[in-house]
């Protein structure tokens, strides 16, 4: 098996922090997650997160005007230059300081960068067919106090930078005469917004307090002088504000502004605190967001309310508008939330959360086309594979979710809660029609669902039983005792009925479900049990435990077959608040979660650490390690304390600046794992919650701090040649298939390994000649046909075609791979996924409908343009639609 797996996408968490930027077509938004940026397409409803990552949280993203290039800037000033075109990083720069804002000027060609109280800009990459990244141009200083926002005016000549100072500095981006430096003053709190007046000077500045001040120029964008060039400029040239900077020389006029109004949004209750502002040039549109959740639009300069809305009862963190004016994005960071809302309409466009607080488990349906995820917020999510979105949030739960299960048709998700109820949703009609709950008050810690969905089992922590419920009836049939601490893992065998219980009580019990619910086996670990998963066919049991070990079992004979010493492979890093090394913490950390592959060769094993491992369990060694995350934002991700955060009286960490002249020194609270949420400074712990592979085999899942990563088979070209010779090459490949020579063609290019060159190959064979090429092919190509067969067919047009292929291989090969079905068992999940979602009749339907309309269309246009009509009459929409069912049957029925 090979472990080419690499992440490909972030679910479970849209917005945490940093602005909002929409592209340049307005029809995609970049929002910021931790230290990755996520693109979410409006139009076609898919989200997507870049495969590049940062050092620590993004603050601020910047979108050239071409919409080719991004600028990430993290809290610690590190900076990435990205291409949209290749997801590559180009480059990567450092500030040395927190960076506020960035901004692309108009024309593509500069770009300013405000950290502390300077502007800096920079030459932009790329705009003249050379790469000189991030080469600085000139420094802008005039603010007393950190500047907090930036923009340009339309033909790039001049930007206007804000301050906490509570002034507003106009700068030249060319050496004007009358124009180098302008303060505006006026108002009395930090400005949160300022912006140019499409094709003119003039200038609206908004404040923390809920103040808006337009200022009015007395000359035009035309009339700035260009200063004498005899002198060279440097190349780095600093322009320094000062208070008489204004002053008229040489005779020459300055630009002068004045105040043509000051207005006031709201002097009622939380509406003062304003937190962010945006503003549309073509539309004269202004949008407020405030701390308690509530926008204002408004038409300026007029400044005519036109609606005000609660979208959210949290600080709105970021605002942005698209570049038709008509769709304005929101970001709340309390809540992770990120809505894009339409207001001519007055709807929403866009609407996602994600668990705003840790994710504590997930489950994959069957089919592997949703994930169920459960947090710490009392929420249980689902989310679909393909778009990566939210679709529907059950919030029925009032603590934390502890264990969520798929049952085996995919209609029911089952959750277990901490809140002592046990809970059935319908993915039909979207409600909660069962809650299971226990005589006495009890603390769910794990879940699990027999094969038939006839059977709900929970473990207790508090109680150390477990309970027994029909999901047809709701009533509870048994409460299993036996253990003597909590129960902390359940798992049902695929093939029998039997349930494998874990506990703190170091023992593993196997209970008969069809011979009175007895105790068939117990099993005796060397230190408390903390997770247990059977292996796909029933036949092998893992158990994790405290001491950093994975356990093998067989379920019949109760006999360990082997045993995995992982704590090593952990590598924990050292919390900012540790007083030991990280060597020395790793020696009480373990796995505590399990998940067999799909063909159960591997495990996957995940803990306290940022990493997740996989194992051969035949071998019983360690073939990869994940790095979930590389973002320092987070605690215990280096393995050494950082020297220059230390002092002479010990950690920074450890000092909280705001608790006065007291005891500075912050002391965690008994029992505390997760991090204490009642420190001034809160950095969340990585962890890895819960894990789970795709019953494609082609993916797998785990819930973590930043959120639900999905790791998959990388789609793209990579190079990984299988026997390779001197005389296999892409030529040689395309020789043989002008000779047709079919099989010999494709045995080629499945050496060489490449998936356009084997699609290319596979689609130049005639449908006649399928069957006699799938007879001579070796075996061990059979099975690698059938994999890309099964890849093509989600994702392909050629549907009958590939179906061909797939029905020739399992007749002709069946039997041979049916003696291989374990090996073989990602790709027939993955031919069953594509049968019951892609060639269903609903889609071929929905296919004929589209096609009679295009008909329509086009026999219309006909007419319009004087064109002879054809001949024969375009069928009717029942005629059509029967034939598509037809086919579709015929294809359904080849596929079985």
């Amino acid at each position: 098996m090979k472990f080419a797996y690499k992440f490909s996408n972030l679910l479970g968490a849209v917005y945490r922090r940093g602005n909002l930027t929409f592209s340049r077509d307005g029809n995609s938004v970049l929002s910021p997650v931790g230290n990755r940026l996520s693109v979410f397409d409006l139009r076609n409803n898919k989200s997507e997160t870049l495969p590049v990552s940062t050092a620590k949280n993004i603050t601020s993203v910047a979108l050239s005007p071409d919409g080719n290039l991004a600028i990430l800037v993290d809290e610690g000033g590190s900076a990435l230059l990205v291409s949209l075109v290749t997801r590559a990083v180009l480059h990567h720069f450092h500030f040395h300081k927190p960076v506020h804002s960035v901004s692309f000027s108009p024309d593509g060609r500069k770009f300013v960068v405000t950290k502390e109280n300077v502007a800096l800009m920079y030459h932009a990459p790329g705009k003249t067919h050379e790469f000189n990244a991030f080469v600085l141009d000139k420094s802008y200083y005039g603010p007393y106090d950190e500047t907090t926002c930036i923009d340009w005016t339309d033909d790039s000549k001049c930007f206007v930078v804000g301050s906490k100072d509570m002034t507003s500095w106009v700068f030249g981006a060319e050496r004007w005469t009358n124009l180098i430096y302008y303060c505006l003053g006026a108002h009395k709190d930090i400005i949160v917004g300022c912006f140019f007046e499409q094709g003119s000077l003039d200038l609206y500045t908004v404040s923390q307090d809920g103040t808006l001040c337009i200022w009015e120029s007395d000359t035009e964008l035309d009339g700035l002088l260009l200063g004498d060039r005899e002198k060279p400029e440097e190349a780095d040239e600093v322009i320094r504000g000062k208070a008489d900077g204004n002053k008229e020389k040489d005779g020459r006029e300055n630009v002068r502004y004045k105040r043509r109004g000051k207005y006031f949004f709201n002097k009622e209750g939380d509406f003062n605190n304003l937190t962010a502002a945006a503003f549309h040039k073509k539309t004269h549109l202004l949008v407020t967001g405030f701390a308690s959740g509530i926008f204002h639009l408004h038409e300026l300069p007029e400044f005519n309310l036109i609606h005000s809305l609660s979208i959210s009862d949290q600080r709105i963190a970021a605002i942005s508008i698209n570049c038709t004016g008509d769709w304005i994005g929101f970001g709340c960071s309390g809540l992770g939330q990120l809505l894009v809302w339409e207001w001519q309409s007055e709807s929403y466009v866009f609407k996602q959360q994600g668990h705003f607080n840790n994710m504590a488990a997930l489950a994959y349906s069957p089919d592997g086309q949703y994930v169920a995820t459960g947090g710490d917020d009392g929420k249980v999510k689902v989310w679909n594979t393909n778009s990566s979105l939210c679709f529907v949030t059950f919030s029925e739960h009032s603590s934390s979710v502890t264990s969520v299960a798929f049952t085996s048709r995919g209609f029911v998700i089952v959750s277990a809660s901490l809140d002592g109820t046990v809970r059935a949703f319908d993915l039909h009609r979207y409600r909660n029609f069962r809650t299971f709950t226990s005589p006495r008050p009890a603390q769910f810690s794990c879940l699990a669902v027999d094969g038939s969905g006839e059977l709900v089992c929970a473990g207790a922590q508090d109680s150390f039983e477990i309970f027994i419920w029909s999901m047809q009836t709701g009533r509870l049939l048994e409460v299993l005792a036996g253990h003597e601490g909590p129960v902390s893992g359940l798992s049902f065998n695929p093939v029998r009925s039997i349930l494998a219980s874990s506990s703190w009580d170091r023992t593993v019990k196997l209970w008969d479900m069809a011979d009175s619910w007895q105790t068939k086996e117990t099993l005796r670990l060397t230190s408390d049990g903390l997770a247990v998963t059977h292996r796909p066919d029933g036949q092998e049991l893992a158990v994790a435990t405290l001491d950093g070990e994975i356990s093998f079992w067989n379920p019949m004979t109760a006999m360990q077959t082997g045993s995995i010493l992982g704590r090593h492979d952990l590598q924990m890093g050292r919390k900012e608040t540790d007083k030991i090394t990280a060597k020395q913490a790793a020696k009480g950390k373990s796995f505590t979660t399990l998940c067999y592959s799909a063909d159960g060769q591997s495990i996957l094993a995940g803990g306290q650490s940022k990493f997740v491992c996989i194992y051969n369990i035949k071998e019983q060694i360690l073939m990869k390690k994940f790095e979930i995350s590389c973002n320092l934002s987070l605690d215990a991700m280096e393995e050494y304390l950082d020297r220059r955060k230390m002092t002479e009286f010990g950690s920074l960490a450890l000092m909280d600046e705001g608790v006065g002249d007291g005891d500075t020194v912050a002391l965690s609270l008994p029992g505390v794992r997760k991090g204490d949420m009642s420190s001034r400074h809160f950095k969340p712990e990585i962890r890895v919650t819960s894990l789970h592979f795709s019953p494609t085999g082609r993916s797998w899942a785990a819930t973590t701090t930043e959120g639900l990563l999905i790791y998959s088979l990388d789609s793209g070209v990579v190079f990984d040649p299988f026997d390779l010779d001197l005389d296999v090459t892409p030529s040689s490949v395309r020789r043989q298939v002008r000779e047709a020579a079919w099989a010999a063609a494709i045995v080629l290019a499945f050496r060489l390994n490449e998936s356009a060159l084997t699609r290319e190959v596979l689609e130049a064979v005639p449908h006649e000649q399928i069957e006699v090429v799938c007879s001579s092919l070796p075996d061990v190509y059979v099975e690698k046909l059938l994999s890309f067969v099964a890849t093509e067919l989600e994702k392909s047009s050629h549907l009958q075609f590939y179906l061909t292929w797939a029905q020739r291989l399992l007749t002709l090969h069946g039997q041979k791979l049916k003696n291989r079905r374990v090996i073989r068992t990602s790709e027939c999940f993955s031919l069953s996924h594509t049968h019951t979602h892609t060639l269903t009749c609903v889609n071929m339907t929905q296919l004929c409908d589209w096609n009679i309309y295009t008909i329509r269309y086009a026999e219309a246009l006909s007419r319009q343009r004087g064109l002879k009509r054809p001949a024969a009459e375009p069928a009717s929409e029942d005629e059509v639609s029967d034939a598509m069912s037809e086919e579709s049957g015929e294809e359904v029925h080849m596929l079985t």
